[in-house]
């Protein structure tokens, strides 16, 4: 159960940062790299850090422009 809900956890901070970079990236992508730290609690290291990864570039992708 517990690598179930981390792999659950991993994959929506994915999604949120990918819907990140299209609406409101600052809040998606946020909610992205907060799930992504949740997520290093569990197993699944590699998903948590592709939600922090991408939820960071999606939190500043903006701020360049």
């Amino acid at each position: 159960m517990k690598a179930s809900l981390g792999s659950w956890i991993g994959w929506i901070g994915i999604v949120l940062a990918v819907v990140g970079f299209f609406y409101y990236p600052l809040w998606f992508g946020g909610a992205a790299v907060v799930l992504g730290l949740l997520g290093l609690t569990f197993p699944q290291k590699f998903l948590a850090w592709s939600s922090i990864v991408l939820g960071a570039i999606a939190f500043f992708l903006p701020m360049l422009q």
